[in-house]
């Protein structure tokens, strides 16, 4: 290779290098944008179930449980015990738990 071929591929490469680069950043703006769209989305969400709740509660129904004890709720339901006695185990066989469901509905 002469000196002149060498010189013009290391061009042809620079180019193509600016050129990903750009491309590169367009990504970027565009995935941040997506990005932020999300979570977005996720807090109006959100904002709509703590609403269709709300709706359910002035409906006559049962009033919904604190967050503080929804939390426990889903962690019984994942099958822990969130009782005093046996806080964080798993419960056997998925076996309902007098304490638990004490801790998660007592003064509903």
């Amino acid at each position: 290779m002469n000196k002149k071929e060498i010189y013009d591929n290391f061009k042809n490469l620079e180019l193509q290098t600016r050129e990903s680069l750009t491309q590169l950043q367009l990504l970027q703006t565009e995935l941040s944008r997506v990005i932020e769209e999300n979570a977005e989305l996720e807090i109006e969400n959100q904002h709509l179930r703590d609403l269709l709740n709300n709706a359910k509660d002035n409906t006559g129904r049962e009033p919904q449980l604190s967050k503080s004890r929804q939390n426990l709720e889903k962690l019984y339901e994942e099958g822990f015990h969130v009782c005093k006695e046996w806080y964080g185990k798993r419960r056997e066989d998925d076996d309902s738990c007098a304490f638990c469901m004490e801790v998660i509905y007592r003064d509903r």
